[in-house]
């Protein structure tokens, strides 16, 4: 069985992870995605769920393939 928290948390460390590594602020990736930076925020923590398509946006905002940031 999937626990949908422990998803969410580490889907957030995934994007700030890849975030990080390319050395993009929240500010900016929020920027980037048309979204206020708290949500990117809440997102990193665990504490925001997106919907698929934001996912594949961010991915492609990143820069990444998306299964680097749905990998658990």
């Amino acid at each position: 069985m999937y626990d949908a928290d422990k998803i969410i948390k580490q889907f957030g460390r995934n994007v700030k992870a890849e975030r990080v590594r390319i050395g993009l602020s929240q500010e900016s990736l929020s920027e980037k995605m048309g979204v206020n930076f708290q949500y990117i925020s809440k997102i990193e923590r665990g504490l925001q769920n997106m919907s698929l398509k934001k996912i594949v946006e961010l991915a492609n905002h990143l820069g990444v393939d998306i299964k680097d940031i749905l990998r658990f």
